[in-house]
């Protein structure tokens, strides 16, 4: 798992933003981060696939709760799920957990690969930023326009 921090500032040649930039540039970073990974996964999914996995990720209770009664009635002792409730120390009950652990696992059986493509999509992001660190470093004053890597 990675982690958007000092350290992968460090790693794309950002060391030296100022404190005050750091945390609006990850955020940044990973908002650009989680639409190029879902563009890409979405690629080759059919509408029915695109529609469920929506429905998931905006908590549709009704969805969330058919595809667990489906595809995992156990979930709770799945080692995913004793996994993401170590990480997010969240109560077993909770129904958040419940709907990340749906997320993690619908992700797994429909597109197995994800673990590839997020690493290979963080790859190339981070390739973008090394090669545009100096213009990124230049500003001052931080503002959404900075932070486009694609421009």
């Amino acid at each position: 798992m990675f982690q958007l921090d000092d350290n992968f500032l460090v790693d794309v040649g950002l060391a030296a933003m100022p404190a005050d930039q750091k945390q609006p540039f990850l955020q940044h970073i990973y908002q650009e981060l989680e639409l190029r990974v879902g563009t890409r996964l979405s690629d080759g999914m059919s509408d029915a696939q695109l529609e469920e996995f929506e429905a998931v990720i905006d908590k549709k209770w009704h969805v969330i709760d058919t595809w667990v009664a489906q595809h995992a009635p156990n979930y709770q002792a799945d080692p995913v799920f004793t996994q993401l409730q170590q990480k997010t120390q969240l109560d077993v009950n909770d129904p958040t957990l419940k709907a990340e652990f749906v997320a993690t696992k619908w992700l797994e059986v429909n597109r197995p690969n994800y673990r590839d493509v997020v690493a290979q999509v963080l790859e190339e992001l981070k390739q973008e930023i090394r090669g545009n660190s100096d213009a990124i470093l230049g500003s001052n004053q931080p503002q959404q326009s900075d932070y486009d890597l694609a421009a």
